[in-house]
């Protein structure tokens, strides 16, 4: 049996492949178009993953697709009725939801095909049932309490459940307008970062302030036992619905905010004006009013399950400040987030909704691998080279890790590239730009001369799954880098390039099984400098994680990396 799942006409669209219950590959659409947090269609990541398996769309069984419009339609009619004065609003919205429903239509014209010729079944499964699937059915807890929150789809914002086996039971749900994640955003909005999927600047912005705002945003929003309620005073979508397009595939959101947050922290930031104190402080508050909001929800649920295993996924459970303070702040024993747990991760979720909870089928052994995109051969890659007229070299891999560990404690920024693309935000040595975690000057180096981004923003230690404990408070496996966790104070001198301004690092736990030969450069430059890690960014610049051979060398010409590593061929300058 196969299950086609995709996301699309949404942010970050994408498509994933089961065979019987097994997940063969996901991709995001972005690494294709080239073109941050894709909304379209996702035809290319759906072609790369039925090549992968050799088969045509006429093999496909179902596909399932992460969107319903008939989900809480009599709430959609009556909130427009009594809200919205905004038509061109309304109007966005059908058509969106009228290519939700052409679905069979867009895979004949991906495959220039009739209609008549797709002989499939396909399953609209709910956004945030799609959430909590990605993530409890790929958890291994046989039982756990869940929990989706991000901005909104299907007119929900956040939903919390329990699942136990094959079985997920909704408790409880936030709907639209009230959205935790409006909030996170239309504070990301004010503070001068405008483009969708821009709060990961706030979460990086948040250490260097204080929460001296905190009371101002409990008049914005109402915590009311396990839900909360926003302040229409203060965001615009209450009258004019949230105005979205997808021009191109790029996604944008128009503001969120009203005049009334100048009343309460002065004008806006606007994106070309340096950020100051007041920027800090606001990025600060929000971060931990996120903080509070979400450990209430947790606490109650965890009242209403007894569970002591807690699964997450969801926009706002991309926040891994959260996401490493949850075990210390509720009562849960145990967590599990997906490496793709904003709206990309929705694909594997409605497939693995159908085939679990619908179908009643087997489920998943725990993933803790993130590798299912798209792979470079080493032949390819010599054959592209030769063309290009690049010099490279080739080692074994002994010898590889040798070399490029050199290059690392010589102070060289590296390139690498590894096996399948990873699936999901965040690049886990697969896709990846690596530097000495030693070096003081590594962030400034990296973020101006490489990467071309802002200086708040850290850098990742990728360390060896068994050495954790020795550079961090909090001992737990972090495969995707989903968690910040405090940096020992015996440990700040040791990895400075790696520890955030307050002490923190958002780590990932390298598993020599599931990363193999990340695993052994890793230990490579232990076995020379005594340190388990080596700092980790994604191999891109302003643009998605590269995918090709192309984005690989184009992206290392044009900025000043010293080493670009394709499998086991070798490019210096």
């Amino acid at each position: 049996m196969y299950i086609l799942g995709i996301n699309a006409y949404h942010g970050d669209s994408s498509a994933c492949l089961l065979k019987n219950g097994v997940l063969l590959s996901a991709v995001e659409e972005e690494r294709f178009r080239r073109i941050k947090h894709w909304a379209g269609f996702p035809s290319e990541a759906i072609k790369f993953c039925l090549e992968q398996e050799s088969i045509t769309i006429n093999d496909i069984d179902f596909v399932t697709v992460s969107r319903d419009p008939k989900v809480n339609l009599v709430k959609k009619v009556l909130y427009l009725l009594r809200f919205s004065s905004n038509i061109f609003s309304i109007r966005d919205r059908l058509l969106n939801s009228r290519r939700i429903n052409s679905i069979k239509l867009e895979l004949a014209k991906t495959f220039s095909l009739n209609t008549s010729d797709i002989d499939l079944t396909i399953y609209n499964i709910e956004h945030h049932r799609s959430h909590i699937a990605s993530s409890f059915f790929a958890s291994g807890f046989h039982e756990s309490a869940i929990l989706s929150i991000d901005g909104f789809g299907d007119f929900t914002s956040t939903m919390t459940a329990y699942g136990i086996s094959n079985r997920i039971n909704v408790l409880n749900q936030i709907n639209y307008p009230h959205s935790l994640g409006i909030l996170y955003t239309a504070m990301t909005q004010f503070l001068g970062f405008p483009n969708y999927g821009d709060e990961y600047k706030v979460m990086g912005l948040a250490p260097y302030g204080n929460p001296i705002y905190f009371n101002h945003l409990e008049k914005m929003l109402i915590l009311d036992k396990d839900a909360f309620y926003l302040n229409d005073k203060y965001f615009s979508h209450f009258k004019n619905g949230v105005s979205m397009n997808w021009d191109n595939g790029i996604p944008f959101i128009d503001s969120l905010y009203t005049l009334h947050w100048i009343d309460l922290f002065g004008l806006p930031r606007k994106r070309s004006q340096e950020i100051k104190k007041i920027h800090f402080d606001l990025a600060s508050s929000v971060q931990k009013f996120t903080e509070h909001i979400i450990f209430n929800i947790l606490n109650s649920l965890y009242s209403k399950t007894g569970s002591e295993n807690i699964c997450i996924t969801g926009g706002v459970a991309q926040n891994s400040v959260v996401n490493g303070k949850i075990l210390d702040n509720t009562s849960f024993k145990r967590i599990y987030i997906p490496s793709a747990g904003h709206d990309a991760g929705t694909s594997i979720g409605s497939a693995l909704f159908l085939y679990n909870h619908i179908f009643d089928k087997p489920r998943l052994k725990k993933v803790i691998s993130s590798n299912f995109g798209p792979s470079l051969s080493q032949e390819d890659i010599i054959q592209y080279l030769n063309k290009e007229s690049i010099d490279y070299s080739v080692l074994l891999d002994d010898d590889l890790f040798d070399r490029v560990s050199d290059k690392i404690i010589q102070g060289g920024i590296i390139g690498w590239v590894q096996g399948k693309a990873e699936f999901g935000p965040r690049a886990l040595g697969n896709r990846s730009i690596l530097a000495d975690p030693r070096r003081k000057d590594a962030k400034e180096l990296i973020n101006n001369k490489i990467k071309r981004r802002e200086s708040f923003r850290p850098f990742a230690p990728s360390i060896l799954k068994e050495k954790v404990s020795e550079y961090f408070v909090q001992d737990d496996i972090v495969p995707f880098m989903e968690k910040v966790f405090e940096v020992k104070k015996t440990c700040y001198h040791k990895i400075p390039a790696v520890t955030h301004i307050d002490g923190t690092g958002r780590l990932q736990s390298v598993d020599k099984d599931v990363s193999p030969k990340f695993y052994k450069l890793i230990s490579n430059f232990e076995s020379k400098t005594g340190v388990p890690i080596l700092l980790n960014t994604s191999f891109n610049e302003n643009e998605p994680i590269v995918n090709s051979i192309k984005d690989a060398l184009d992206c290392f010409l044009r900025t000043d990396m010293d080493m670009l590593v394709l499998e086991n061929v070798i490019i210096e300058r």
